[in-house]
């Protein structure tokens, strides 16, 4: 079986449940070794709840959630899976080499990777800098440094690429390829749908609904257009008129 055919990510009739709302409802799917899998959807359709059961940290209805063939969350997948939020998670009192080579440093790694990991995200020259002391763009790929040095076989992004300019979006997707394509299994959730085209698969989500599971170009025939968030937008509204007409 080849890599790309060998699942990293199993999903089965997944629910989340918070409180009496139904934040994901019977989403299952399957995510092959070395693709980039682009997660899309509305804000409220689930995504970030849906990248949290991935790395085991929501707590979940009912239904499955397996990682590298293990239960998410497993205590033997903590150096196999990086998971970058939305909100930072470094120190700001450190400079931008020492929150790497920290958190480097807990998965075996030394100071050359740590630099590759900080030129990875265009962060080279300010590799000495204090964090606290960048800008919002610049401090948010501190994090994204501190989850590549670590090498995870899975790697989780909750919309790496909010507040960067196009040249550096352009940069991060680039350094994306070339991971999948050396083996790792990439997961990133974003808000652009020209992004959508970076991705080998995409799942689309809508009011915690799993819609569909498709390549970009499956996505353009089935929105008959060649704009990705205008063939989104129609696969949404046709969802909704078909769900209408259900009722």
């Amino acid at each position: 079986m080849g890599r790309h055919t060998v699942p990293s990510v199993e999903v089965r009739a997944l629910h989340v449940l918070r409180g009496k709302t139904m934040v994901l409802n019977d989403v299952d799917f399957s995510i092959p070794t070395g693709r980039i899998t682009g997660l899309l959807g509305p804000s409220g359709s689930g995504k970030t709840t849906l990248m949290r059961a991935i790395v085991g940290v929501q707590r979940v209805t009912s239904g499955s959630v397996q990682v590298l063939n293990k239960a998410a969350g497993s205590p033997e997948l903590r150096h196999e899976v990086g998971y970058v939020t939305q909100a930072p998670s470094v120190y700001r009192d450190l400079s931008v080499e020492d929150n790497v080579r920290y958190f480097g440093a807990m998965h075996g790694r030394n100071r050359a990777q740590a630099r590759e990991a900080i030129d990875a995200v265009g962060l080279g020259t300010l590799a000495k800098r204090r964090t606290a002391d960048l800008s919002g763009g610049q401090f948010s790929r501190v994090s994204l440094a501190c989850a590549l040095v670590s090498e995870p076989r899975l790697l989780v992004l909750d919309e790496p690429t909010v507040g960067l300019d196009p040249v550096l979006r352009a940069e991060l997707w680039e350094r994306f390829a070339r991971l999948a394509a050396g083996g790792t299994t990439l997961i990133i959730s974003s808000h652009v749908m020209e992004e959508a085209s970076h991705c080998d698969t995409l799942l689309l989500l809508r009011a915690g609904r799993l819609l569909a599971r498709l390549t970009p170009d499956e996505l353009r025939v089935r929105g008959a257009t060649e704009d990705l968030e205008l063939a989104f937008l129609h696969m949404i509204q046709a969802d909704i008129a078909g769900r209408r007409g259900a009722a």
